[in-house]
């Protein structure tokens, strides 16, 4: 074998003939074809799939950039210079040329979030703590502006590596949108879509600048404080009362009418002595003020303020339940008591108040040990 073909073999075996990428993953953003100190046959084959790009650089400028589709490459159509065009031998001259593909299709459901809470002033509720979340979708549209702000030389980049830098940008433009959009706090769902497509063109700039396309912006929750959004519960549940004395009156007429369909039980007896209670206060309400105007007429006794007087001793609202997995409370003793008697708390039901290590059933705690012992055992099973 002579010299001359040793050296064909050897260039025959580093040149490449054909330069694609079949991409097995979900994940890549680009991925640099790798071959023998960068040379490429003259009149290879290039083939490039739909939704991707081929991006050549030659000593680490930007070159070429090609689209789907199969093509011959030559030293005619690629700018760049041959290693080898002092060679005067009998096989085609290589190139050098570093070849960069480029995923340009859609990366979908990329999640974005408020790490801390966004303040702001809200018209109704004044100042509050916000958090948000929601998801994007992008894409490569300018493979070549990408590879230069992004991707560089490195030989292969991920859709994770970048998805830091995008969701930051993600959370700073929507944390100023929220800011000055000044939308009631209860109104925030309903401009979700809105919001979405407002922010999506807003920030498309910033995506523009790394080659990129924000296709996509959703913001799937707003939410308040767990604290805040109690106190809305609660102001709703007065909201579907109404009235609170025709509720407090309805009520009582119940607890009266249960208590008489079932005196024997110590729970009908619990419910007619609130149901004498809610009587009394039914008619008062109905009745003249005569009573309470002779109370607040009525000297006070000595050593006492005159006014509403303290809650009585051991009625604080120290106790909680645990009630079909839910904790309940917190609760007085007093209602406590009537929970067990009503049946609403098992002898086994499991109670906790402040100083306790660990929640105890009601059975095996000393304060409601007596009372029990005065309530009927469950019926047996039939």
């Amino acid at each position: 074998m002579g010299l001359l073909d040793d050296i064909k073999n050897k260039a025959l075996g580093q040149f490449i003939d054909v330069i694609e990428w079949v991409d097995e993953t979900r994940n890549v953003l680009v991925w640099k074809f790798n071959r023998s100190d960068n040379e490429i046959k003259n009149g290879a084959q290039l083939i490039v799939r739909e939704s991707q790009a081929a991006v050549f650089l030659h000593e680490g400028e930007l070159g070429d950039v090609f689209g789907p589709g199969r093509r011959e490459l030559s030293t005619n159509n690629i700018p760049v210079l041959t290693t080898l065009k002092s060679w005067k031998y009998a096989f085609n001259s290589p190139f050098k040329a570093d070849v960069y593909f480029v995923n340009t299709r859609q990366f979908v459901d990329q999640k974005w979030g408020t790490q801390n809470p966004i303040m702001l002033r809200d018209a109704e509720f004044g100042p509050l703590r916000l958090r948000a979340f929601g998801s994007y979708a992008f894409r490569v549209s300018d493979p070549g502006q990408f590879i230069k702000t992004m991707s560089g030389t490195a030989p292969s980049l991920l859709a994770e590596d970048v998805s830091g830098q995008l969701r930051n940008i993600l959370v700073s433009r929507f944390a100023d949108a929220l800011g000055e959009a000044k939308i009631p706090a209860l109104d925030l769902a309903a401009q979700y879509n809105e919001m979405g497509e407002f922010l999506r063109s807003l920030i498309q700039k910033d995506f523009s600048e790394y080659g990129l396309e924000l296709s996509k912006f959703l913001v799937e929750n707003i939410s308040l404080p767990p604290a805040v959004e109690e106190a809305l519960d609660k102001r709703t549940q007065m909201g579907v009362v109404g009235d609170l004395n025709r509720y407090t009156q309805f009520q009582a007429a119940n607890a009266l009418a249960d208590a008489a369909k079932n005196p024997g039980t110590a729970g009908s007896m619990v419910g007619m002595f609130a149901g004498v209670d809610m009587g009394k206060m039914i008619s008062g309400n109905l009745g003249s003020n005569a009573g309470a105007a002779a109370a607040a007429a009525a000297p006070a006794a000595p050593g006492v303020a005159s006014g509403t007087p303290p809650p009585l001793p051991g009625s604080a609202a120290e106790w909680y339940a645990g009630v079909d997995g839910k904790q309940i409370g917190p609760f007085s003793a007093t209602v406590i008591q009537e929970k067990l008697a009503g049946g609403e708390i098992s002898r086994g039901g499991l109670l906790w108040k402040t100083g306790m290590a660990e929640w105890r059933p009601a059975g095996e705690i000393a304060e409601f040990q007596a009372f029990l012992a005065t309530l009927p055992p469950p019926l047996p099973q039939s």
